[in-house]
């Protein structure tokens, strides 16, 4: 069984885990509405995904009426 003989260096263990940084994931524009979004993921600005709408977004402003 491999055991290490002497200690890993902080700098060669960044060395090991330096592709290990987190990154933004990839956005796209949406083809609806123009906003950024997630790629093969439903817009959360218009709800619409591959020319459809999957879910009906409420809107941010109150109905007439309503208070």
């Amino acid at each position: 069984m491999g055991v290490p003989k002497r200690r890993v260096s902080k700098a060669r263990q960044g060395e090991r885990r330096a592709h290990l940084a987190i990154d933004s994931p990839p956005l796209v524009e949406c083809s609806h509405c123009h906003e950024l979004k997630r790629s093969h993921h439903v817009c959360p600005t218009c709800g619409y995904y591959d020319g459809r709408e999957v879910i009906a977004i409420k809107s941010a402003t109150p109905a007439e009426g309503q208070r």
